[in-house]
This record gives C-alpha cells, structure tokens and sequence, in this order.
C-alpha cells in the first residue's frame, strides 16, 4: 500500500488487493441479546463481516439498529446484564475472543484494539488533565514513569493535531472545545499503536468543517499505521470519502453490504434507498426532505418476515412471511458483482428497476 500524498487516500486504499490476506477482524453469526423486565430484547441477529488491515468497514443504520452494541460485543465492553453474546464468533487475529477470559480480553484492550466513543466529554474523566489520561495508557500497560508518560502524552496530541500540546497537556477536558475533545479521543485509542480501530459516532455534535477535520485526521493516521478501521454512523455523508466498504444494519442483522461507491450509485435494498433518499442535496432547494415513513421496529416485537416490512414502499405477502437472507446480488445478466450483498427478496427490482 502506497504512503505517498494523493488526492483520494480511499480511492488509493481501495486499489488494494487483500484477497489473499486473512482478515484482521472477522465477525460470524453473532448474537446479542438483553433481557429485560419487559422481555428479551434481540438486538444482534446472526451478524456478518470482515476487516482487514488497512481497511475501513462502516457500518451504517439508525439508531437501535444494533450498530453499537455490535460493536461492544467485539471490544468486550457490553454491560452483562441486561446484555449478553448468545451466539457466534468474533476471530480476531484468528483467535475467538469469546472464547477468552475476562483478563486474557482486558490484555487486548487498548493494546491490540481500541475503540473511540462519540461523546469526548463524557468519556473522559473531568478531573483528570488530558495529559494525565493519556499517559495513564503508558503507565498501565507499559509500565512508563509519569515523566516519560507526560512526554509522550505531549507527542500523541502534537500528533493529532493540537497546538500548544505542551502548555495544553495540563489542562482538563472542559477547557478543549469539541473537536480537540474528539482529537483527544483519537490520540488515546492511537496510544499503544493498536492493529484494530473501532470509531463509534466519533463526529457527532460536530459542526461540518470539524467533522471533515476529524475525519481526515483519522484516515491519515489509519494509512500510517495501516490499521484496520471500523467506523459506525448514522452518517452517509461522512463515510463516502473515508470507507472502502459499508454494511447497512437494521433491526440487528445486516440488510446490505457493498463498496462504498457501488452501494452510492446503485443501492439493492429499498431500506438503504430510502437513506441515501433522505442525504439533503443542492438540486433540491426548497422542496420537502424525503424521510422513511414509520419507524424502527421495538426490537422486543421485531415484525415477521423482514424487519422492514411494515416501512417499505415494496412489500409483499412474501416480505411479512419470510425473513430473507443475505444474498449475493449480480448485474442482470448473472455476473456476480463483488462484496455485494442483499437480504432483500426484491433486490432485483431494487437495484435494476
């Protein structure tokens, strides 16, 4: 993979071939559930995907589709109870987590995978300078003296990008505005070098020149390190520069997946149209915002059939009978079209009509 400056890094990222290489992070029929004084809650339903190294997966979806708490399954960090993995694999580096103790998993945390959240100021400790919760990485983990840590605290925030890193180290997180906040953030899950990023909503609350900002910073520092990067949004505009490809969640199972400009140009289930409908464009000063009508399915009394049923514009009896599964979606003409895949019993229609 180059690291020469180019004008389109994902489009640079995206030339790379990885089939012959293992994936860093494979994800295989998982389940999640919570159990609740209402009722099981199923929030994870048979989930699938892969990240490589170098490699940025989104996974896109509105709230309570299961993006996050996905991902918590994978960090280990899912609060039990309520919430429990009932089912499947999380092969990272080939070894399955789930199969490992509470200690052997805390031992990668951080390490070998971090995870940024999407509320700066709530995550970090108030306190605590910033330079103290950055160097506490180092200390913990690598057995650093606090000098040492306060000095590399300063290089991890000169290398997100925050000015004065070494007046600023002593400060606490209120004293930062968002952005630097969410760079804080950044330099934290960056400080032991994991192999493995996971962003949850890392732009939210951000105004747009800071979330392209953030953005930017996060796919420079992925290319220099070559980790692989899972990014989780409910934004399609943020991720069609940064990904390589997208997996599109609702009601807890993946209804789509493509590279991120396949699935741009030529969406194959009508839940994922109706997103990219909904994304505000110039052409259409003055007219009413397109939105998907009704809303998400309570996840205790998920809907037979496809989850999406009761919402969609193209539902059949077939659709409120028959839960349809992920299927490889083609040109018309038969050939497969690569990374692509629909859980949609019209995704024909969808894609070709």
């Amino acid at each position: 993979m180059s690291t020469a400056a180019s004008a389109n890094p994902a489009a640079d990222r995206r030339t790379r071939s990885v089939d012959n290489e293992a994936p860093l992070l494979q994800v295989r029929d998982l389940q999640v559930e919570f159990r609740t004084r209402d009722g099981v809650a199923k929030a994870v339903n048979g989930v699938n995907y892969s990240v490589h190294a170098g490699e940025t997966l989104a996974i896109l979806g509105e709230s309570g589709s299961g993006k996050s708490v996905s991902s918590q399954a994978v960090m280990g960090i899912l609060d039990s109870p309520p919430g429990f993995v009932t089912g499947g694999e999380i092969l990272f580096k080939g070894e399955d987590l789930l199969k490992l103790s509470g200690e052997e998993r805390r031992k990668i945390r951080g390490t070998q995978m971090a995870m940024i959240f999407q509320d700066a100021l709530s995550s970090l400790n108030p306190v605590h300078t910033v330079g103290t919760q950055l160097g506490e990485m180092y200390r913990v983990h690598r057995g650093t003296s606090k000098k040492d840590a306060k000095a590399k605290a300063v290089e991890l925030m000169e290398r997100v990008g925050i000015p004065a890193a070494r007046e600023r180290v002593n400060q606490y997180p209120h004293q930062f505005s968002g952005g630097m906040r969410q760079r804080i953030m950044i330099a934290m899950a960056l400080a032991l070098e994991p192999d493995l990023i996971i962003a949850d909503e890392p732009t939210t609350a951000l105004d747009v020149t800071v979330q392209a900002q953030v953005m930017e910073l996060l796919a420079d520092l992925q290319r220099e390190y070559n980790m692989g990067l899972i990014l989780i949004t409910h934004d399609l505009g943020v991720v069609a520069d940064v990904a390589d490809k997208i997996a599109v969640m609702y009601a807890g199972r993946i209804v789509e997946t493509a590279p991120v400009h396949e699935l741009y140009k030529r969406p194959a289930h009508p839940y994922t149209r109706g997103l990219l409908d909904s994304i505000p464009r110039l052409d259409q000063k003055g007219q009413e915002l397109y939105a998907i009508k009704g809303l998400p399915p309570n996840l205790l009394r998920i809907p037979s059939g496809c989850a999406f049923n009761p919402r969609c514009p193209m539902a059949q009896d077939v659709c409120r009978a028959e839960v349809p599964p992920l299927m490889a979606v083609t040109e018309a003409d038969g050939t497969p079209l690569e990374g692509r895949g629909s859980a949609c019993h019209f995704w024909k229609e969808t894609i070709h009509g």
